[in-house]
């Protein structure tokens, strides 16, 4: 029986009922399927695949182009889970325009469900027009790695904090988002603006009163490229990969991989004539040199 992908409606049903919703962000085909194949309820295509898999220091290089080629390979793997595409830096800040066009690129080129964008009131008008178009937005606040010369990691550790942060999350409710995405916030504080709130309140290094929990599927598997305080290593990748890798390399310096059981087969008269064929060649080149 084919899974039903879930819908908007589901994540505010199982907000209304206390059921806590999965979200993993995924990069490629392989790894969505794993996802999906393990019950996931949305995958995110994160611009953190710049730090995970391009290479960057950071996810400031990362481009929309960039964003379509591994969407797609997200939705292609998990076409039966709601998939939410990141849009990167420079792709919705400069203009309601520029911000429409590039989630219609998500929607159109990638497949995706809904885009997410960091920023609160400030992105009110671009969320706003977002919606408006008919386009499902995710907002995100707290810590908002765009913006990280601008900020602290761990956000919302006074009133004051705190104050902003909820102002955030209203206006961008207000302007039409789905659900919000709070970033390295501490449990308590994360926790009262999900019960506060209408929409879903999601959670990266959030604690667990929120509606739903967010992890790297590179973090969860142990291929994170730095130490996360916020997720708990479920299988130590690196290691597993590292003793595979050295095994391979000593079974090809050894000799003892591939095996037969590894080679392609081929009728023997047609291995015969090809070998008559290289003697001959060899004979030819042999006296070439003669």
């Amino acid at each position: 029986m084919e899974r039903k992908k879930k819908t908007i409606r589901d994540f505010y049903n199982m907000k209304k009922n206390g059921e806590k919703v999965s979200w993993i962000t995924a990069y490629d085909a392989q790894m969505a399927r794993l996802a999906e194949k393990g019950d996931i309820d949305m995958i995110l295509i994160g611009d953190s695949v710049g730090n995970n898999l391009l290479g960057y220091k950071s996810t400031i290089p990362v481009t929309m182009d960039e964003m379509i080629i591994f969407s797609g390979a997200v939705r292609r793997g998990a076409p039966n889970t709601f998939i939410i595409g990141d849009m990167p830096l420079g792709s919705y800040q400069a203009s309601n325009e520029i911000a429409v066009n590039n989630a219609i690129r998500f929607i159109k080129e990638a497949e995706v469900d809904a885009v997410k964008c960091e920023g609160g009131e400030r992105m009110y008008d671009r969320v706003k027009a977002m919606n408006d178009a008919g386009i499902a937005v995710v907002g995100h606040i707290g810590y908002t790695p765009q913006s990280t010369n601008l900020q602290g990691i761990v956000q919302s550790k006074n009133l004051g904090k705190f104050e902003y942060l909820l102002k955030d999350a209203l206006a961008l409710q207000k302007a039409g988002a789905w659900s919000i995405l709070l970033e390295a916030i501490p449990n308590e504080p994360a926790g009262l603006i999900a019960k506060y709130m209408d929409i879903p309140i999601y959670g990266i290094g959030a604690g667990k009163e929120v509606d739903g929990i967010l992890a790297i599927m590179n973090d969860v598997i142990g291929l994170g490229t730095f130490d996360c305080k916020f997720v708990e290593n479920f299988c130590d990748a690196n290691k597993f990969l590292g003793d595979a890798i050295g095994n391979y390399i000593g079974r090809i310096k050894s000799g003892s991989f591939p095996q037969e059981q590894h080679f392609y087969s081929i009728k023997e008269e047609e291995l015969k004539e090809i070998k008559e064929y290289m003697n001959k060649k060899n004979q030819e080149k042999k006296a070439d040199k003669s």
